[in-house]
């Protein structure tokens, strides 16, 4: 019997040492893989770098640019989840806790009940949550291996690619840059500045896009090259809803490029009318870039559009990390880098939103304050989801307004906010002005009529300023932003 009780023991402790010996080999591997992985995303990152201040005309070369940051800021999305796994799940079950307890809350309002019943599924705090595993991470990393194999060939004709400078201060502000949009960048600079030939009409290359992913600041920064700047003598900005008044266009008998921003749909004759003023007094190799977020205008084109999309998850999430931290390196904060990751997610590819946060959490390092606003975003979401069936990102960019009540406790009715551009030539109107953090973080009395939320106001050209007239409507007991016809939606 002892014999017996001794051999079951034995054969338990071994398969508990087997066991942690396994668990323990398990769990090394994936921080040597990690730290592999590490490793090849520095690399990539480093060619990528020095390929953005090259002027790369060869196609094949923009393409497989193009595959060096795909594959780039996945590996990065992949690597962070693997880093904050568990504080990820810890948040993740804190977050639905709290949404959950709100909407018991409010399930019983008349109002919620009253417009849409609520789906659980189209929650964000409700979205099933999975994680990559092990192999995941194992084809991830032959995948990196094997694009940076062939990154080979791309190194050595970088190297005969002409540099540009950069600006010195380009490293030192983190939110005062122009964030990816490489080969989008390197493919405009190649169309302005080919030799127009025997062409006598200027070219024209429309930039398309939609609500508010950066057209205008890539245009922008596109004609801030000193290439650029050489090429043209003259770069005019032109507001293309006034493009039928020629009065207002004077063009010189010189090289001149004609950034033109149309806020609404074009009458052929009218563009002909502008075309024609401009082919016969520029001189040749005049150019004319089109910007607006109306696919039609690409008709106007002699070239192929450019047409721009909202940044990837994976990189809009290492754009707002970025962002977030400054200064600061995420390994030593990796709560907060996993707020900022849930944050990523909530916010769905907001550019304007994700540099409004950003720019509260940099100057706070508290995770409950982190916490805090993950959880008010998530909300605010939550709520927009079930009342309208839509994130507020997709609802912003269909003009139409969004609920933001839960942004702050002394928000006690609906408050929507469509966004508008301010601009110098809009009547000032004698209302409070709320800025858009302080709303959120509750630091300011909010007033109960009517004022202007300052959503943002841009550090880069053209610094577009945005606002949104937020109102109350008394008869239903709501606060709602005034339907007011806007100019400028990009």
């Amino acid at each position: 019997m002892e014999a017996a009780i001794s051999a079951i023991a034995t054969e338990i402790f071994n398969r508990m040492v087997s066991f942690l010996m396994m668990k323990y080999r398990d769990k090394t591997t994936i921080e040597e893989k990690l730290e592999r992985l590490q490793q090849l995303l520095l690399r990539i990152h480093a060619v990528i770098e020095e390929a953005d201040i090259r002027y790369i005309t060869n196609r094949s070369m923009l393409m497989q640019l193009k595959v060096l940051v795909k594959s780039m800021y996945h590996g990065y999305h992949i690597l962070d989840i693997f880093r904050h796994k568990s504080v990820l799940e810890r948040i993740s079950q804190e977050v639905v806790r709290s949404s959950d307890a709100q909407l018991t809350s409010s399930s019983s309002s008349s109002f919620s009940s009253s417009i849409i019943p609520f789906k659980r599924s189209r929650t964000v705090s409700g979205a099933t949550r999975s994680f990559p595993q092990s192999n995941d991470l194992q084809n991830l990393l032959e995948n990196l291996e094997a694009v940076i194999t062939n990154m080979n060939e791309f190194v050595v004709l970088l190297g005969g690619c002409d540099r540009y400078r950069r600006p010195y201060d380009t490293y030192l502000y983190t939110d005062n840059f122009m964030f990816g949009r490489h080969v989008e960048k390197q493919h405009i600079i190649n169309i302005l500045l080919q030799d127009p030939g025997q062409r006598d009409a200027p070219m024209v290359l429309p930039v398309i896009g939609g609500f508010r992913v950066g057209k205008k600041t890539l245009v922008f920064h596109v004609c801030k090259n000193d290439r650029i700047k050489s090429h043209f003598s003259s770069i005019m900005f032109i507001d293309g809803d006034s493009i039928w008044s020629m009065d207002q266009v004077k063009f010189h008998s010189r090289r001149t490029l004609a950034v033109v921003e149309f806020h609404t749909d074009l009458d052929d004759d009218d563009w002909v009318k502008f075309y024609s003023s401009l082919k016969c007094t520029a001189a040749v190799g005049s150019k004319v870039i089109i910007i607006s977020r109306i696919p039609n205008l690409a008709r106007f084109g002699t070239v192929e559009a450019v047409y721009l999309k909202s940044l990837p998850h994976e990189e809009y999430k290492y754009l707002f990390k970025m962002l977030a931290f400054g200064s600061m390196d995420e390994k030593d904060y990796p709560n907060l880098a996993a707020v900022a990751s849930e944050l990523s997610t909530v916010l769905g590819g907001s550019l304007i939103t994700a540099n409004v946060i950003a720019d509260l959490l940099r100057g706070n390092h508290d995770f409950k304050f982190w916490l805090r606003i993950l959880n008010r975003f998530k909300r605010m979401v939550d709520d927009n989801l079930s009342m309208y069936g839509e994130h507020p990102k997709e609802m912003l960019e269909n003009e139409r307004p969004i609920d933001i009540s839960t942004f702050n406790t002394t928000l006690s009715h609906r408050r929507l906010m469509p966004p508008r551009v301010e601009k110098d030539h809009y009547p000032k109107q004698k209302l409070n002005y709320v800025a858009f953090g302080d709303l959120i973080t509750g630091s300011i009395s909010v007033p109960n009529d009517q004022f202007i939320l300052v959503a943002w106001e841009a550090r880069l050209p053209p610094y577009t300023k945005l606002v949104a007239e937020v109102s109350c409507v008394e008869e239903k007991h709501d606060c709602l932003v005034s339907p007011r016809k806007r100019r400028s939606i990009i």
